[in-house]
């Protein structure tokens, strides 16, 4: 580079960068005449005495006493502006930077309507751009030379969480309901968060929740909620814990019947008439059963007027191939 710096221009390679300073150091020493390139995405700011004067938009420009006014009129040189001054750029990327991620540091406690007090973890992430180019410059970078976005990282978070606080504490009623309001919350979280970035020159372009959860020992809880809902329905409850321990004690060969005469067919039978026994609810029909079980070793008693289960005392229907209480195949000796 020449004494003087005359070609004016900044490429972002990392795609992070918010905002460069031209020269890094402080002011520097520019021409009359000087190149100055601003790409789309950017927007150029020239300070003098600490002072944002001009501004550039998009184009490649010719530093001149027509496009630096303010400049000009507080150089006063007598040498026809041919002289060099020193001043400064800072170039701001106004593009939409996206997948900023956020989220709480530490669980925040709030009153829930049915598991009293919970402490909740939240995350999410968004996408922003620089609006006001001036305001983000003297609020946010300052003097630096480089500004990228980690940098920005933990003062967003911090402006993004507490806003979210406020709002859940205002309107949070259950954490059982959060998921189906995730896009109501983000909505109503962007809104309050429209003025703390506009004082820094931003603002969002999106936000989006991820998820708020609450610690392991209250989603356990929850876990357990769930199991008592079907504890409650107990006929329904007992069809499941008899069959399924129906299924871990039959004997070996046991399941081939089953599958011999069908095992809807025989499933179907079997645990309805268990249900009714365990519960003393008759029988279909209204009538109760009468079966007498069997002393230990013995056969069995049969029933008034029908045939009965050689295995377990039962009676059963008129030419029954399996016994509707205990499932054995009928016609021959027990398995």
């Amino acid at each position: 580079m020449s004494e003087f710096m005359e070609i004016i221009e900044w490429f972002d390679e990392s795609g992070e960068g918010m905002a460069h300073r031209f020269p890094q150091d402080g002011s520097g020493a520019l021409k009359m005449g000087a190149q100055l390139i601003v790409r789309e995405s950017q927007e150029a700011v020239f300070f003098k005495d600490g002072h944002a004067l001009d501004r550039f938009g998009a184009g490649r420009w010719t530093l001149s006493t027509a496009n630096l006014p303010l400049i000009t009129s507080a150089l006063s040189l007598p040498w026809g502006f041919r002289s060099p001054f020193r001043a400064e750029v800072v170039f701001v990327n106004r593009k939409t930077f996206t997948d900023l991620r956020w989220g709480t540091s530490e669980p925040v406690i709030f009153r829930d309507r049915e598991l009293g007090h919970v402490r909740l973890r939240a995350f999410g992430n968004c996408t922003l751009r620089v609006d006001e180019s001036v305001a983000f410059v003297n609020r946010v970078v300052g003097t630096a030379g480089h500004f990228a976005t980690p940098q920005l990282t933990e003062l967003l978070r911090d402006i993004i969480v507490a806003r979210l606080n406020d709002y859940l504490g205002e309107t949070l009623d259950s954490v059982l309901s959060l998921p189906s309001i995730y896009d109501e919350t983000a909505a109503a979280v962007t809104a309050r968060l429209a003025p703390d970035l506009a004082r820094f020159g931003l603002i969002l372009d999106g936000f989006w929740i991820q998820a708020i959860t609450p610690p392991e020992e209250v989603q356990q809880m929850v876990d357990r909620q769930g199991g008592l809902a079907l504890v409650r329905d107990m006929p329904a409850y007992l069809q499941y814990q008899m069959a399924t321990a129906i299924g871990r004690e039959q004997p070996a060969g046991a399941g081939d019947q089953l599958i011999g005469a069908g095992l809807g067919v025989g499933v179907g039978m079997l645990v309805p008439g268990m249900v009714r026994e365990a519960m003393h609810a008759p029988a279909a029909g209204g009538a109760a059963a009468t079966a007498v079980a069997p002393a230990a070793g013995g056969t069995g008693g049969a029933t008034a007027g029908g045939p009965f289960c050689a295995a377990c005392g039962g009676a059963l229907p008129t030419a029954a191939r399996f016994c509707p209480l205990c499932g054995r195949a009928q016609g021959g000796p027990a398995a």
